[in-house]
């Protein structure tokens, strides 16, 4: 069996040509056969992946495309000046498969986002690692604080009042 690191690369590059493919015109979809033919090529020991790791992986990065828009949305609020169709592809393939897997409780959130900085570092531009480390941190500390509300609580986090004064604001008499 390939380790976690290994699978989540598979993964990253699996997520990027899926991507890449829906972006055509018509959008395709991944030809799992073509896929498994062409690992020979892009991973550096074909023979260490097992089926079941091939298997991991495919679904790891069709789980993560399949919710990027939660992760696009997640990245636009943290960073507006950077919606996805802005990002390099790289950089987006490599937050939304960290977002999924802190969001969905796949891997350890500082695991993940150290894994998605190291792919930054292989695959992306020189500003990719810091740009990555920057959205992933602050999206781990927003899913953090609703999660620590809720934990404390033992309720979601209440919607918020719309008649109500800003909290910076004395109530009125």
């Amino acid at each position: 069996m390939a380790a976690p690191h290994d699978i989540r690369r598979l993964a990253f590059r699996t997520l990027f040509e899926i991507d890449a493919m829906a972006r055509c015109d018509p959008p395709q979809d991944l030809d799992v056969q073509a896929w498994e033919a062409t690992l020979g090529d892009s991973v550096e020991d074909p023979a260490r992946f097992k089926r079941q790791d091939l298997d991991k992986a495919l679904l790891l990065a069709r789980t993560a495309f399949s919710e990027r828009a939660k992760a696009d949305d997640a990245m636009n609020l943290l960073a507006p000046l950077w919606p996805a169709s802005r990002q390099a592809a790289v950089d987006r393939a490599i937050l939304r498969l960290a977002f999924h897997e802190i969001s969905r409780g796949l891997a350890p959130p500082k695991v993940a986002i150290n894994e998605a900085v190291d792919l930054a570092k292989e695959f992306g531009g020189e500003k990719s690692p810091g740009f990555v480390n920057a959205l992933l941190d602050k999206a781990f500390e927003t899913l953090m604080g609703k999660t620590e509300a809720s934990a404390v609580t033992g309720q979601a986090d209440p919607a918020p009042d719309e008649n109500a004064p800003p909290a910076s604001l004395p109530p009125s008499p």
